[in-house]
């Protein structure tokens, strides 16, 4: 079953007031419940007309609904693109770092690859397009901007989005549980950190 909602917003209050109604027990059975940044998957569900008259019950409320953990990702900034990030920012590179570290963010949700979050948080005015040829590869840990997302490149693979700076925290790791570092509600803060 698939919820539309309006935005990523209400996808994330949507996802935090089912995950809440599971916990209590009064969610009808579901063997996932997954957000994207205009809809929510219920995966496996049993019950599909209870599940729908329930949904039908939701209002969307302001804010993402309960905060997660806090995840500090330590950050090189020496990407790639950070010269460039900051040109279009008309700052410079230094500002642009500043700019990155100040916000806290949150997972809005997770694709692209495992462990990939989605984060926002970064202010609407500093919105970055994707690069117009996509890299063949680009490193495990990079930390990189794309529109209004900031994410976390889990493992080495093929990209379009501007490259920052470069983590060393694992974001994917199937012998940790859960494996992903990053998950839906997660709260996350970038630090500036010197190479090492």
């Amino acid at each position: 079953m698939l919820a539309e909602v309006a935005d990523t917003a209400q996808a994330g209050a949507l996802y935090a007031w089912l995950s809440g109604l599971r916990s209590a027990g009064e969610l009808p059975a579901v063997a996932e419940i997954v957000p994207a940044a205009r809809t929510v998957l219920l995966d496996g569900a049993e019950d599909v007309p209870a599940l729908t008259a329930l949904l039908a019950t939701w209002r969307p409320a302001a804010g993402a609904g309960p905060e997660g953990p806090l995840v500090e990702v330590p950050t090189v900034y020496d990407g790639a693109d950070l010269a460039e990030v900051a040109e279009l920012w008309g700052v410079s590179p230094e500002a642009a770092v500043r700019i990155h570290t100040e916000p806290r963010y949150r997972v809005a949700f997770c694709g692209f690859a495992p462990g990939f979050g989605y984060l926002t948080g970064l202010p609407e005015r500093y919105e970055v397009p994707r690069r117009a040829t996509p890299r063949t590869s680009v490193p495990a840990g990079s930390v990189a901007l794309a529109g209004h997302w900031t994410g976390v490149y889990p493992r080495s693979s093929p990209g379009g989005w501007q490259l920052l700076g470069r983590t060393g925290l694992t974001l994917w790791d199937t012998a940790r549980d859960p494996a992903a570092l990053l998950a839906p509600g997660v709260r996350v803060r970038f630090t500036a950190v010197r190479p090492g």
